[in-house]
C-alpha cells in the first residue's frame, strides 16, 4: 500500500503546484478564454452584508460573483500586515470595548491631520488577533459584529488562490497599500513595500502575469515598487469635493486630510501638483511611466451640477478616459454604493451600465451581486 499511497501523494502534489502555476499566469480578466469586459472588483470584500475586510466578507463576495477581492493594508508594530481601511481600529473594530488596549489609545498626524484613536501599528500581531471586526457602515447591519477575526494579507492571499483552485474561474486580489509614508516613518524606508513584496513573492505572486493590482494614492511607493516587480500598479487619485458646476475641488480645508486632495508625498516633499495633474495628457504619461492602470473617484469620470434646490444634474462623461486609454492605462473607478448613487435617478443598475459604457476597465462596488447582474443585463 505505500507505494501506491506514496504515487496518490506525489499526484496531488504534483496537481496542486501545476493548478497553481496556471493561477500565477492569468492576467487582467481572471477568465483570459472569455471575451474581454469589466472587472467587477468586491471593495472589501461584500461589506453591504458582513463586516468589511474580514474573510468571511471575502468568500462571500467571490460567492456573489467577484472577479477581484480588494484588501486594504495597514502594518503591525511587529511588521504584519493586516487588513483595515485604515491604521486606526476603533472604526471597524471592538478595540474600544477591550480594557487590555485602553493604554494604547494615542494622538498621531496622520496626512497632516492630528487623530486620536487606536492605531494598527501601535499592536502587534497577536493582539490584533484579539480584535473582532464591526460594520463600519451606518444603515448596514450590524448583525455580524463582533463575530469574525481580522485577517492577515497572507491570509487573503491564500483565499483567493483556494478559491481558484476549488471554483469556476481565477480569483484576483486588489491590495491597497495604505499610507505609507506614515508607515515608513516609524519603521524606515519602503518597510510597507518591501513587506508587500515579501508576501507577494511568498504567496508567488509578485509578477506580472499574476492576478494582481496593487494600489496607491501615494505616488513615490508605486514608483519604488516598479523598479522591484513587475506586478500590475494601479495609481489612485481622489478629490475633496464637487463643485455646484460639477468641476472637482482639490483645495482641502485646514485640518483635514491633506490627502484628499493631493498624494500625501508630494505635499510631504513640496510637490504643489494636486490630484487634478493625473486628468491631463502629461499627468497620463507621467502615470503610465510607472503604472499599468489609474483608479479615479467616480465624478472625475461622469460628474453632475447641482442647482439651489440641491436637484442634481448629470454632466456628460470626460475625456478621462479616453486620455488614459490613450496612454495604455486601465480605468477602474471607485465606489459604487445603493445608499449614494448620484446619477440615473438613484437606480443602481442604470449607473453601472452609464460607466460600462463610458469604456471603464472595472470598477469597484459594495455591492458585487448587483455589479454582476447589471454586467449580465449590460447591452454593449
Amino acid at each position: 500500500m505505500k507505494p501506491l499511497k506514496f504515487m496518490m501523494l506525489s499526484m496531488i502534489a504534483l496537481f496542486t503546484i501545476t493548478s497553481c502555476d496556471l493561477i500565477d499566469d492569468h492576467i487582467g480578466n481572471p477568465n483570459p478564454d472569455e471575451p474581454k469586459k469589466p472587472l467587477i472588483i468586491a471593495h472589501r470584500g461584500a461589506q453591504s452584508i458582513l463586516p468589511e475586510h474580514t474573510i468571511e466578507a471575502y468568500k462571500k463576495s467571490i460567492e456573489m460573483g467577484a472577479d477581484y477581492i480588494e484588501p486594504d493594508l495597514v502594518l503591525t508594530k511587529d511588521g504584519y500586515l493586516v487588513v483595515r481601511h485604515e491604521p486606526m481600529l476603533s472604526g471597524t473594530t471592538n478595540v474600544a470595548d477591550l480594557p487590555e488596549f485602553a493604554h494604547l489609545k494615542t494622538t498621531k498626524e496622520l496626512d497632516g491631520k492630528m487623530v486620536t484613536d487606536w492605531f494598527a501599528i501601535d499592536f502587534t500581531l497577536v493582539q490584533i488577533k484579539k480584535l473582532k471586526a464591526r460594520q463600519a457602515y451606518n444603515g448596514r447591519s450590524k448583525e455580524f459584529d463582533d463575530k469574525f477575526d481580522i485577517p492577515t494579507f497572507t491570509e487573503v492571499i491564500r483565499l483567493a488562490k483556494r478559491a481558484s483552485l476549488t471554483g469556476d474561474k481565477i480569483i484576483g486580489i486588489y491590495p491597497e497599500i495604505k499610507h505609507p509614508l506614515f508607515h515608513n516613518e516609524f519603521f524606515g524606508a519602503h518597510k510597507m513595500e518591501d513587506k508587500l513584496l515579501y508576501d507577494l513573492k511568498k504567496g508567488r505572486m509578485n509578477h506580472k502575469n499574476a492576478p494582481v493590482f496593487v494600489q496607491c494614492f501615494e505616488v513615490a511607493p508605486l514608483q519604488y515598487i516598479n523598479t522591484k516587480s513587475s506586478v500590475k500598479l494601479v495609481q489612485l487619485i481622489s478629490t475633496y469635493d464637487i463643485k455646484k458646476d460639477g468641476s472637482l475641488e482639490y483645495n482641502v480645508p485646514d485640518g483635514d486630510f491633506i490627502s484628499y486632495g493631493s498624494p500625501f508625498d508630494f505635499y510631504a516633499n513640496g510637490d504643489s501638483r494636486t490630484y487634478e495633474f493625473f486628468t491631463t495628457e502629461e499627468g497620463m504619461k507621467f502615470t503610465a511611466s510607472y503604472a499599468d492602470g489609474i483608479g479615479p473617484w467616480k465624478p472625475f469620470i461622469i460628474s453632475y451640477k447641482t442647482d439651489d434646490s440641491g436637484k442634481r444634474t448629470l454632466l456628460p462623461a470626460t475625456n478621462f478616459i479616453e486620455l488614459a486609454h490613450k496612454n495604455n492605462l486601465l480605468v477602474h473607478p471607485y465606489t459604487f454604493r445603493n445608499e449614494n448613487t448620484q446619477w440615473s435617478g438613484g437606480n443602481p443598475e442604470s449607473e453601472y451600465h452609464l460607466f460600462f459604457d463610458a469604456g471603464v476597465d472595472g470598477l469597484f462596488t459594495d455591492y458585487t451581486d448587483e455589479a454582476v447582474n447589471a454586467l449580465y443585463t449590460w447591452k454593449k
